[in-house]
């Protein structure tokens, strides 16, 4: 599967620049060190929109220690990705009156560093926000944001009247062919970046030439976020980018009868973003000088179809591989030291379970959570995640169900005894 074969290659690149921690400030909490760390969802669990969710900042007070200071290893873990990670910081650290480190924060995009193979391309980067910053930031070398596009080809975007060439351009010389489209966040003007980009996967990256053969397999795809929904300050859960790559998915498959195949879909609910969250968590234990391995994450999230999901497949990867380590016994063969092997050997002695905590101050309301009936009389579940992502009802039911996030830090507290 790609996103496997992309984490297993890029597995030393996070060995070689993992995140730098303060000193580390010693054994916490009655004389242990903690066995366990905290993946939080932003939107919806820590704020709505721009504001606070008041059991945010008491949740983050039983977690810090009297000079401010963080007890237990947190991740923030959103599928936002308008932003740089360092702005998310402060964002959190404002709203949770807290110091919050860029190395804590995971945007949805972040584990994009780790396909490194695609870094020397030239990509179509889609979003809003810095995104030529961000892509600059993760690696890659050479971009074309949807803007420069329109630019160089403004017989393309025809939506807006007025927006339109009011004489004919002179034709485009000069331009890169483009070799790949990565997707960031649901863009502003959903017409233009959907028109552009099916241009671009119909033209195999030359979109000023003439439609020739429809090329398929189309050039690569990176989406980041599937988010079909998602919760700000309005009563009713807003569209995601996960909503944008609906439309992009039907528009492509009513123009060229096809499906639309992505190389990769990273943020939550992928296993690869969760794998990305377990690293730092260790390394932010490590370097607080908390020896005593981690064995439990606890994910806190207010959507089932990706919190909650990611949460739960993750849980399901950890079992899968310790029950392959157990199989496989402690014989090391020449491979164990290969970079396809090092996903597996990480994860010896080391996270065990990821449990899944759904908060009610976001898109879950536990009123509306109820299957519908069908027309037969039956019932049915909506499933709002990625078509990629098969449902199984199971992966939306969340090990604990609370309030707020002040109540699951307090579930998670008590179930480690910890004070």
């Amino acid at each position: 599967m790609a996103l496997r074969s992309c984490l297993q290659a890029g597995w030393g690149l996070l060995r070689a620049a993992g995140p730098r921690w303060p000193p580390a400030r010693g054994i916490c909490a009655g004389g242990r060190p903690p066995a366990f760390g905290f993946l939080f969802d932003v939107d919806g669990v820590l704020v709505r929109g721009s504001q606070a969710v008041p059991a945010a900042r008491q949740a983050f007070r039983r977690l810090a220690d009297s000079s401010g200071r963080l007890r237990v290893p947190v991740v923030f873990l959103t599928n936002a990705g308008n932003c740089l990670r360092s702005a998310k910081a402060r964002e959190l650290s404002q709203a949770l009156e807290l110091q919050v480190s860029p190395e804590q924060v995971i945007l949805s995009h972040s584990p994009l560093r780790l396909f490194s193979q695609f870094h020397q391309k030239c990509m179509l980067v889609a979003g809003q926000g810095p995104v030529e910053e961000n892509a600059k930031d993760l690696g890659f070398k050479h971009v074309v944001t949807m803007e420069a596009l329109r630019k160089a080809f403004p017989l393309l975007d025809m939506v807006d009247q007025s927006r339109r060439p009011k004489a004919l351009p002179p034709p485009t010389t000069g331009f890169p062919t483009i070799e790949g489209v990565v997707l960031f966040g649901e863009p502003v003007r959903w017409e233009t970046s959907l028109q552009l980009i099916i241009d671009v996967l119909l033209s195999n990256g030359n979109p000023g030439a003439e439609l020739q053969d429809i090329p398929y397999p189309h050039l690569p795809i990176l989406a980041c976020n599937m988010d079909l929904l998602w919760m700000a300050e309005a009563k009713m859960p807003r569209f995601g980018h996960g909503t944008f790559l609906l439309c992009l998915e039907s528009i492509y498959k009513k123009v060229t009868g096809r499906e639309l195949k992505y190389e990769a879909l990273i943020g939550k609910p992928s296993t690869v973003t969760y794998r990305y969250a377990e690293y730092l968590i260790k390394e932010q234990a490590q370097k607080q000088g908390w020896m005593v391995p981690i064995r439990r994450l606890y994910a806190i999230g207010d959507n089932p179809m990706s919190d909650v999901y990611g949460a739960n497949l993750y849980n399901n990867y950890l079992k899968s591989a310790q029950r392959s380590q157990a199989q496989a016994g402690v014989k090391r063969s020449p491979e164990a030291a290969s970079p396809q092997s090092q996903l597996r050997e990480s994860c010896e002695g080391s996270v065990e379970s990821c449990e899944s905590i759904l908060v009610c101050t976001g898109v879950y309301r536990p009123e509306a959570a109820a299957p519908r009936p069908t027309q037969e009389g039956t019932t049915e579940a909506v499933f709002h995640g990625h078509r990629d992502f098969c449902f199984d009802p199971g992966l939306v039911e969340a090990s604990y169900i609370v309030q707020d996030v002040n109540d699951a830090v307090q579930l998670a507290f008590k179930k480690e005894d910890w004070s």
